[in-house]
């Protein structure tokens, strides 16, 4: 029977299901830039960059292995710009029989799929994405009857399943977490190895001219770009991550240094989530690297909590709650996106680097996205729908599914807490001691209310007296409610009216 085997963008892998049995003297595999995908947002440019290059650097493997590759460019003047209208059109030019596909990672290409067999009048067999360590079924079970799901408990059975640092039954080292050891301020005279860098091939280079021409509207800096684009590539930035930053990536990955974007994280999401890394390859080498005494214990175990714990936890939550989970606003927020969240504009050090370096490399680590970026949106009261849309759009290793929960439920606490446990919520002190933004800021950290004051200061506090009937009852926010009650009303007010003042000045451009 001749197949159309279709692979999705972000699944760039000769171990992908959907390649499982496919008869290369028969069977015909789908690649396709689609100008549908590129723009549904607005995507960074060198996120649309980096995906088309892996893609046809894919396409390029494949038919090296054999494969009879269906390769659409976006330029190709017959693209009918959708899923859709390519699947038809390779059926109109070509005798096939079923239609194969590995299940989309994410739900409004799914339900797109879901609606071919009809419309084609051709079986579709859509086949679990087996790249990742947990499947859905197996999350379902893990979730049923509970009121909260909280991601400790599925990474510890995360940890069993797949006997990764356990001794028997335990934990390495007698302890789950080693979280509280990966705290630590940035010291000075940090030397942080740079991160991977590929030289642009022929292939990236037509790619990096092709997305010049065609999205030069579109957010962020197509080049410098020096992404891995091949497996092997990508496996080498792996090892480069292994050998040179995971020792100190447990101590340092909350901190932020002012023109440091990588510090001592991987970097590895880019690969992971579009297929040239396996999950399991990157969380081995981790524990070999603990093994063989080149890495400590923190950094090894906050690694791997991060790919088989909140990587896979996100996925799950993403479709034991989908569609639903997308419409999530928990407090109500209304404000529009501000404008300084895609110019950098702004008097505020730890956001206008924030931005500028999403901009530039479209990449910032997980403490930037959380307690800057997100932190900001949360307490000026962003709503959730302008803040994953923005998201998704700045970020190359963004896909809906691990993008919305993270953004939905970790940063904007949207679902009212059935991801996180309170909300990420702080003010200036913890920017202050976690990055070295706040010496060279406009506003002054130590300084409460008034119009030098740190915005981050006041609109906490805000936030928390916005918001009190929703919050006043959970107990790791409850000392907070009691430390603001015993405030005179002077100080309330004045936390106040700096709130209004200043997030009024936010859409005049002078924040």
């Amino acid at each position: 029977m001749k197949s159309l085997r279709l692979i999705f963008g972000d699944q760039l892998s000769q171990d992908i299901s959907s390649l499982k049995d496919c008869d290369k003297s028969n069977d015909f595999v789908m690649i396709c830039e689609l100008m549908e995908e590129a723009t549904y947002v607005k995507h960074h440019k060198k996120k649309i960059a980096f995906l088309f290059s892996t893609m046809r650097h894919f396409a390029e493997e494949l038919e090296t292995e054999g494969y009879q590759v269906r390769y659409i460019k976006l330029d190709d003047e017959n693209n009918t710009c959708s899923f859709s209208g390519e699947v038809e059109r390779a059926i109109k030019a070509n005798v096939i029989e079923q239609i194969i596909v590995t299940s989309p990672s994410e739900y409004r290409v799914l339900q797109d799929v879901q609606s071919w067999e009809k419309r084609f009048g051709i079986p579709v067999e859509v086949r679990l994405d087996d790249r990742f360590l947990c499947n859905l079924d197996e999350f379902s079970t893990w979730a049923e009857g509970r009121k909260q799901l909280r991601m400790e408990y599925f990474y510890r059975e995360m940890r069993k399943k797949h006997s990764l640092l356990m001794n028997g039954d335990e934990p390495e080292g007698g302890q789950w977490n080693y979280d509280s050891e990966n705290r630590k301020p940035p010291k000075n005279k940090l030397v942080i190895p740079e991160t991977y860098h590929s030289k642009p091939d022929i292939i990236t280079q037509d790619v990096l001219r092709l997305v010049a021409e065609q999205f030069s509207d579109h957010f962020g800096d197509l080049e410098p770009f020096h992404f891995a684009v091949t497996r092997d590539q990508a496996l080498a930035a792996l090892q480069q991550f292994i050998e040179q930053r995971l020792s100190q990536f447990g101590d340092y990955q909350d901190a932020m240094i002012e023109n440091e974007p990588w510090m001592y994280h991987s970097h590895i999401s880019f690969y992971l989530n579009c297929g040239l890394l396996l999950p399991l390859e990157c969380v081995k080498a981790a524990e070999q690297a603990y093994n063989e005494k080149k890495a400590p214990l923190n950094a090894v175990e906050g690694f791997i909590r991060q790919i088989i714990g909140w990587r896979e936890y996100m996925r799950g939550i993403y479709w034991l709650k989908m569609p639903e989970y997308a419409k999530q606003n928990f407090f109500d927020a209304k404000r529009k996106l501000p404008d300084l969240y895609w110019t950098a504009k702004t008097k505020m050090n730890c956001l206008h680097n924030c931005v500028k370096e999403t901009r530039k490399n479209a990449y910032a680590h997980h403490i930037q996205r959380l307690m800057v970026l997100g932190n900001f949106a949360l307490i000026s009261g962003i709503n959730p729908t302008y803040v994953n849309e923005w998201f998704l759009i700045v970020y190359a290793d963004a896909y809906e599914w691990v993008e919305l929960p993270n953004v939905s439920g970790m940063i904007l606490f949207a679902d009212g807490g059935y991801l996180a446990n309170k909300p990420y919520a702080s003010g200036g002190n913890y920017i202050n001691k976690m990055s070295d933004y706040c010496k060279k800021c406009k506003y002054k950290v130590s300084q409460k209310n008034g119009i030098d004051a740190c915005p981050f200061n006041y609109l906490y506090w805000d936030f928390l007296a916005r918001n009190r009937d929703k919050l006043s009852s959970n107990y790791r926010i409850g000392m907070m409610y009691k430390t603001y009650d015993r405030m005179d009303n002077d100080k309330k007010s004045a936390i106040e009216q700096d709130s209004k003042r200043f997030l009024s000045s936010l859409y005049d451009q002078k924040s």
